[in-house]
């Protein structure tokens, strides 16, 4: 982070709600480039910015002042005006008064920043699907930012540079080795953490006999779905389709929640009949579970945070809970992912 003190020029009314801010240090360098022999098309060059935006930008300011700052004249390209050539000396003296004054506030501001730096403990950003071992490993952990997110979106918002952290489920190696190459390609680090269990959560006792997914075309099963993007929404419509079974034909399939619990609740009040979800929330509910597909748990992030202790605190977390919990196994080893990256 770099502060300066700048000399601005605000043009507006006192009580304007969106007043136009000119740089002064920014338009005078345009200025001196000019003054030096250059075209306004090479300074705009020079400075990496759009020849039309500068020229516009120079209209409005003139325009704001009431007075030329430079003269166009034909077969001599561009001369500063008297008026720019005020605005000059006006911001090199201006740099020089406040140099002083400036260089000892700035170190007083940039103390005052250290000190909070020192108090604000950084929220790493983590987008994650819908997990409890995940959702259990922030909460006791702290310092992290959890967004709930499907895999799909949580990858999505890690390569757009929108959080520091995606967390992402799979059930095929192909598809995973797919997204792993996608994922070093930007220069990001994955890290296995857990195996879980995916399955069919319903009513105890199981009393419509669900066993499959050929099931819920049934006419009596009412299904609840996850939504868009997530992962288990994805694995459900690999399912179906190597099952040969259309989405259309199945009830409930367009109604969705965003969470396992949901999921659960959802069944827990007689609103569906069945719905994916992992082992630990059917039982921790009360619920049956069958067993559908085995799949692995990844963490994703930038090769800054691969060593920040921060995070293998939260990854040796996760494979802590996931060794104690019913439906999940502790993941650390390359020989247990032989295949998957």
């Amino acid at each position: 982070m770099r502060i300066q003190i700048r000399p601005t020029l605000v043009f507006g009314g006192k009580n304007a709600k969106d007043p136009a801010v000119v740089d002064l240090v920014w338009l005078t360098s345009l200025l001196k480039d000019i003054e030096h022999g250059k075209t306004l098309m090479s300074a705009c060059k020079k400075m990496g910015l759009s020849y039309r935006n500068v020229w516009q930008k120079l209209n409005d300011v003139e325009q704001a002042l009431g007075f030329k700052l430079i003269d166009r004249v034909r077969g001599h390209g561009s001369q500063l005006s008297e008026y720019a050539q005020y605005l000059i000396q006006f911001t090199d003296d201006f740099d020089q008064k406040t140099m002083r004054l400036g260089q000892s506030s700035l170190a007083h501001l940039e103390e005052g920043f250290s000190q909070f730096r020192v108090k604000a403990k950084k929220q790493w950003r983590l987008a994650s699907s819908s997990d409890p071992v995940i959702h259990r490993s922030v909460m006791e952990i702290g310092g992290f930012e959890l967004i709930t997110a499907g895999s799909g979106e949580a990858l999505e918002r890690l390569l757009n540079y929108e959080v520091d952290i995606a967390g992402f489920h799979i059930s095929d190696p192909s598809s995973s080795q797919v997204i792993a190459k996608r994922l070093k390609s930007e220069g990001m680090q994955i890290f296995p953490v857990m195996k879980r269990v995916q399955g069919f959560m319903v009513a105890k006792g199981n009393p419509l006999g669900i066993t499959s997914v050929k099931d819920l075309v049934r006419s009596r099963i009412r299904f609840i779905n996850r939504q868009k993007g997530s992962g288990t929404r994805l694995l459900l419509d690999t399912l179906l389709k190597k099952n040969g079974i259309q989405a259309e034909s199945i009830k409930g399939y367009v109604n969705e929640e965003f969470t396992h619990s949901a999921i659960a609740m959802s069944i827990l009040a007689k609103k569906a009949d069945v719905g994916m979800g992992v082992k630990s929330v059917a039982i921790e509910n009360g619920l049956d579970f069958i067993y559908l597909k085995d799949e692995f748990f990844f963490l994703a992030m930038g090769e800054e945070l691969a060593s920040n202790k921060d995070v293998a605190k939260l990854i040796r977390k996760i494979r802590s809970l996931s060794s104690d919990i019913p439906g999940y196994k502790s993941v650390g080893l390359k020989r247990q992912i032989a295949g998957w990256l």
